[in-house]
C-alpha cells in the first residue's frame, strides 16, 4: 500500500473509496462516448458487454476472496457480494427476498441514468450489457444461480426504479 494512504483516518479512507468508485465509473462512461464516437453506438454496445462479460467474473472472485465468501455460496453468498460491488458506492440498490432460492435485485438510484434525466437525454439503453453483467457475476459467485431480467432501459414501462434482475438458484 502507498505511504500516501497509511495514516489517513478511516472517514478520509471512506471518502477516498467513493471518489474511486466515481473516477472508475467515470473512465467507463468516457470509454463508452470514445467508442460511440469512432463505432457507432451498436459497435459500442457490443465493446461493452464484452468488457462486462470479462470484468464482472474478476469484480465476483475479488468480492468472494477478500470477503472469505465460499465458492458456490449460493443466494445469501451473492447478496452479500451485490452489495460490495464498486458501484454500490454510487447507486441505490434494494433487495426482495421471493420465494426461497431467489430474489429481486432492484437498481432503485442510478448515478448514469440519473445524470442523462438531468441533461434531459433519454434513457441508456443498457438492458443488454447488464444481461451479459449480471448473468456473469452471478455465475461467478455460484454456477447453479440464474439470473432474469425484469426491467431494463430501453423497456419503456414506468416503474419507480431504473432496472430489476431476478436471481434464482436452480439446483
Amino acid at each position: 500500500m502507498s505511504e500516501s494512504f497509511k495514516n489517513l483516518s478511516r472517514e478520509m479512507l471512506f471518502d477516498i473509496l467513493g471518489d474511486f468508485a466515481a473516477n472508475w465509473l467515470a473512465h467507463d462512461g468516457t470509454w463508452f462516448l470514445a467508442a460511440e464516437k469512432k463505432h457507432g453506438l451498436e459497435e459500442a454496445i457490443f465493446l461493452d458487454r464484452e468488457a462486462w462479460r470479462g470484468f464482472a467474473p474478476v469484480e465476483a472472485r475479488r468480492i468472494m476472496q477478500r470477503h472469505k465468501l465460499p465458492a458456490g455460496g449460493g443466494i445469501e453468498a451473492l447478496k452479500k457480494a451485490l452489495g460490495l460491488r464498486m458501484y454500490a458506492l454510487l447507486n441505490e440498490q434494494e433487495i426482495t427476498d421471493e420465494l426461497p432460492g431467489s430474489f429481486v435485485f432492484k437498481m432503485v438510484d442510478c448515478r448514469v441514468q440519473s445524470a442523462r434525466r438531468r441533461k434531459n437525454l433519454p434513457d441508456f439503453p443498457c438492458k443488454s450489457v447488464g444481461v451479459v453483467e449480471y448473468a456473469e457475476f452471478a455465475k461467478a459467485i455460484d454456477p447453479r444461480i440464474k439470473c432474469e431480467c425484469i426491467a431494463c432501459p430501453p423497456d419503456n414501462a414506468k416503474r419507480d426504479y431504473f432496472c430489476a434482475w431476478r436471481f434464482t438458484l436452480e439446483e
